[in-house]
């Protein structure tokens, strides 16, 4: 096929019934194959040249009906898996939650609940120990600048890795157990 021969072919107009059935096919499609926010979904519907904004309307009035589309729950789903699977913090989850097409108050409610039920302050505790289980405790300058641009990268406030960071990179692990033991803090 040469270049711009697709392009050169004549568009032949689709029944309106036929098209709404196969937008709808491709919609339960697309949804079997990975949950999807319905703007996200009515962008890869539109994709097709078949595909009218009436046929995806239609589609989608359909799959909500069914329940098959809701961005709230497709919200909350999305980010409590995120979360489960790997420590990220609100700012790197909002801006994925964004890339899904979520509305704003949508994915706003959805971080509420889901950091409620897993506090940021567990999430951040958790990458460290990781990354120390890994690379062991910070001890120079750059490794703890190492360590404080992971954490901003997994979506991390500056205050909170600040903060962590510090308690991670001074006290060595002996002397946290010995003071927490003795029922002293570290400073």
């Amino acid at each position: 096929m040469r270049e711009g021969e697709a392009e050169e072919r004549p568009r032949r107009p689709m029944d309106p019934e036929k098209a709404r059935e196969r937008t709808l096919q491709r919609a339960v499609k697309l949804l079997a194959a990975k949950p999807r926010s319905v703007a996200e979904l009515r962008e890869r519907l539109l994709e097709k040249e078949w595909a009218t904004e009436e046929a995806v309307d239609y589609a989608l009035s359909k799959l909500k009906e069914y329940g098959y589309l809701d961005d709230e729950r497709f919200a909350f789903g999305f980010a409590s898996y995120r979360v489960r699977q790997k420590p990220v913090g609100r700012q790197r989850l909002a801006r994925d939650l964004q890339t899904k097409k979520v509305p704003k108050e949508t994915a706003a409610a959805a971080l509420e609940l889901v950091y409620q039920e897993t506090p940021e302050e567990q999430l951040i505790e958790r990458a460290i120990e990781k990354r120390v289980r890994l690379r062991g405790r910070p001890s120079t300058r750059q490794e703890t600048k190492s360590l404080y641009d992971h954490l901003l990268r997994l979506g991390f406030s500056y205050d909170l890795i600040i903060r962590k960071v510090r308690e991670a990179s001074e006290v060595p692990p002996e002397e946290d157990e010995e003071d927490a033991a003795a029922g002293q803090s570290p400073e």
